[in-house]
């Protein structure tokens, strides 16, 4: 029998010291669900909050509830990172194929599920929308499942069907999804995007994120044909590219003719876009970034971020130094699955410079920062001044590539440096 419909707080009764809490996500996190959670601390005590990046308040995170709350983020987003570098919170470093895994085992259950869901059709299902990832996992291993109906939330398809009958509690509460407009690029993310093209063949399937980098990438794709999408997170870039036939996931061999995706982040477009969707299948998220899965697709260019890279072609994308910045994520997972593809290309592209001026083709990493994709793993490295091509490469090589892409400034101290190293003459 489906359930009634209750209020926000009396939703969240349901919940138990001393166990594990899974909450939906990205733009669909349930923030209304959050707060009146929250607003139980008094009565709950040692409740561990579990989450892939969320938006929107997360008060669980901050230290005057630690007694209450204790957050685990398995990828940290901008509004909880300044917690997860202190002592009251944590994170799990995992790859994101791997957390439904670990939900399904024994080493990590999972008490209770919050999530956000569009409205039942005729049928009583209703859809996970914008977020999958390892969240109808959780819901099918939780006692106890907890949903909120938005009547402005995208239905999608795939993983993302659940039915009321899954669902132990509902409320309904209208509010716009959390949005993230892409941050516009200057005219050193344009240069980055228009390198990243230069690689990218007719027929490719593309994994590509989000922000001015990747967006400037997908501005130089129009001319393009028969391009596909099997990526861990959708963003804005491929509207246009949709709308004009340029992305029609015709030469695909995993889902043909369909795009593949755990997660969409973006403005109130991209959500527009996808809703009713019958072109687009959001599918868990131990799916869509298997190496294997992602391989068995022709041509498959994945296009990641970093924080740095060292000359020996080591990458730094979740920490800086010591400090936690955001997790492992799906890189690693696209990076392999490109690599295996025949004709696949991993790519690392990022800025010679951070905003401030220091220098992210650096000699050696920082001390205590992670490598999440290392030298045995990366093949290319695209910055503004040009493209270096590492796979296959000797230390020396490797270190003449990357020193030739890094900023003109840096590059005498690279030089230098390589050769205290012994990597060059």
């Amino acid at each position: 029998m489906a359930p009634k419909l209750v209020s926000v707080d009396s939703a969240v009764k349901g919940i138990r010291s001393n166990t594990r809490v899974w909450l939906h996500g990205t733009s669909a996190t349930p923030t209304p669900l959050v707060e009146a959670m929250v607003r139980r601390h008094e009565s709950l005590s040692n409740v561990e909050v579990c989450h892939v990046h969320t938006e929107g308040s997360a008060d669980y995170a901050k230290k005057e509830f630690s007694k209450s709350f204790k957050m685990n983020a398995e990828f940290v987003a901008h509004n909880v990172r300044n917690e997860v570098n202190q002592p009251h919170a944590t994170m799990t470093p995992i790859m994101l194929h791997q957390i439904p895994k670990l939900i399904r085992s024994k080493d990590f259950p999972v008490d209770t599920t919050i999530i956000q869901c569009s409205p039942p059709d005729r049928h009583g299902f209703m859809s996970l929308g914008s977020n999958v990832i390892a969240t109808k996992v959780a819901m099918d291993h939780s006692r106890h499942v907890i949903g909120m109906i938005n009547p402005n939330f995208p239905r999608t398809f795939g993983d993302a069907t659940v039915h009321m009958d899954e669902v132990d509690v509902l409320c309904e509460e209208a509010m716009p999804l959390h949005c993230n407009a892409s941050r516009a690029g200057g005219e050193i993310e344009q240069t980055i995007g228009k390198n990243v093209a230069s690689l990218i063949e007719d027929g490719s399937t593309l994994q590509i994120g989000f922000g001015g980098v990747p967006d400037a990438v997908m501005g130089f794709l129009t001319s393009h044909k028969d391009l596909g999408v099997h990526t861990e997170m959708l963003s804005e870039g491929v509207v246009d590219l949709m709308q004009k036939g340029v992305i029609n996931n015709a030469k695909k061999a995993v889902m043909p003719n369909r795009m593949v995706a755990s997660f969409a982040l973006g403005s109130a477009r991209l959500f527009e876009t996808i809703n009713d969707h019958p072109g687009l299948m959001m599918m868990n998220v131990d799916w869509t970034n298997d190496p294997r899965v992602i391989a068995q697709n022709p041509k498959v260019i994945a296009v990641n971020g970093a924080i740095e890279v060292d000359l020996t072609g080591q990458s730094v994308a979740d920490s800086i130094g010591t400090r936690i910045h955001s997790g492992v994520g799906g890189q690693l997972d696209f990076m392999r699955g490109a690599a295996m593809s025949e004709g696949g290309k991993p790519i690392i592209a990022l800025p010679s410079r951070t905003k401030k001026g220091a220098a992210r083709i650096v000699p050696w990493i920082k001390q205590g920062a992670g490598v999440v994709t290392g030298r045995y793993d990366i093949d290319y490295v695209v910055t503004e001044y040009g493209i270096a091509k590492l796979w296959g490469k000797s230390l020396e090589e490797r270190a003449k590539a990357l020193i030739a892409i890094a900023h003109p400034d840096d590059r005498a101290n690279l030089t230098a440096e390589a050769r205290k190293r012994n990597l060059m003459p």
